[in-house]
C-alpha cells in the first residue's frame, strides 16, 4: 500500500520539489527576521517529508534501547544540520534532483540493511554508525537545495536558518514518537518479526521509486 501510494503521489511532489504554493510565496517575499515562519515551515516540511521518515523508520526498525535510538538519530541530526547551514550559508549549489536521487538511494541502503544483504551477498558489514551520519549529510544538503530555490535575503539569515532548523528538530521528534508508539504497539505481536522482510523490501521499493522519480525530473530538466 505504501509503494503504490507513492507511485502516485511522487510525480507531483518531484515536479513541485516539496514546496507548497504558501510557502513558496513566503520564501519569495520573505525580507528579514521571521522566526515564527520559519520554525513552522521546518516543522512542516520534517512532518511532511516522506523520504526523510522512510529513512528513520528503516534505522530505528530494529533498534529496541532507548539508548541506541538517540544515538542514531542523533547522528542524523548532526549531519543534516551542517549541511543544511554550510549549503546555505556558503552558497554551496548541489542539484536538488541529484541530492534527492540520493536521498532515495539512503532509503533503499537501510532496507536492505535491516534485511542482512551486506553480510548475505558481500560477506561484510558497513559501519551503520557512519552511514547513518554521512546520509545524514546529504538529507542535510537536501533541505539546503529547497531554500536555495528562493535566494534569501543576507540579513538575518542565519537566525530564520537556525529557526528552521529547530523546526526541523520538532517535526522530526514528533514524526518518531509516533512512528515508535506505533512500533511499540505492533512489537507486541509476533508478526513484527514475521512482516520485517516485507517492511523492509517495501522500504527498498520505495527508494527506488523515489530514486527513478527524481532521476527522471533530473533528466528533463537540466
Amino acid at each position: 500500500m505504501l509503494t503504490i501510494a507513492l507511485i502516485f503521489l511522487l510525480p507531483t511532489v518531484a515536479v513541485g520539489h516539496g514546496v507548497d504554493e504558501n510557502t513558496k510565496q513566503f520564501l519569495l517575499n520573505n525580507q528579514g527576521m521571521a522566526i515564527g515562519p520559519f520554525l513552522y515551515i521546518g516543522s512542516k516540511h520534517m512532518v511532511t517529508g516522506y523520504d526523510h521518515l522512510l529513512f528513520l523508520l528503516g534505522v530505528i526498525f530494529f533498534l529496541f534501547r532507548t539508548r541506541d535510538i538517540l544515538l542514531y538519530v542523533s547522528l542524523f541530526t548532526l549531519g543534516h544540520s551542517l549541511t543544511l547551514f554550510f549549503g546555505v550559508l556558503g552558497n554551496i549549489a548541489v542539484n536538488p534532483y541529484l541530492i534527492d536521487a540520493i536521498i532515495g538511494i539512503s532509503v533503499i541502503y537501510k532496507g536492505f540493511d535491516n534485511l542482512g544483504g551486506f553480510q548475505r551477498l558481500f560477506g561484510f558489514q558497513p559501519n551503520t554508525k557512519a552511514a547513518v551520519l554521512i546520509f545524514g549529510l546529504f538529507h542535510g544538503f537536501g533541505l539546503a537545495t529547497k531554500l536555495q530555490e528562493f535566494s534569501l535575503p543576507k540579513q538575518d539569515l542565519w537566525k530564520n536558518l537556525l529557526a528552521f532548523n529547530i523546526g526541523v528538530e520538532i517535526g522530526q521528534f514528533l514524526a518518531l514518537l509516533f512512528i515508535l508508539i506505533a512500533l511499540n504497539f505492533w512489537r507486541r505481536f509476533n508478526s513484527y518479526y514475521s512482516f520485517s522482510v516485507v517492511i523492509n523490501t517495501l522500504l527498498m521499493t520505495s527508494g527506488l521509486i523515489l530514486f527513478g522519480y527524481q532521476m527522471t525530473s533530473y533528466v528533463l530538466n537540466v
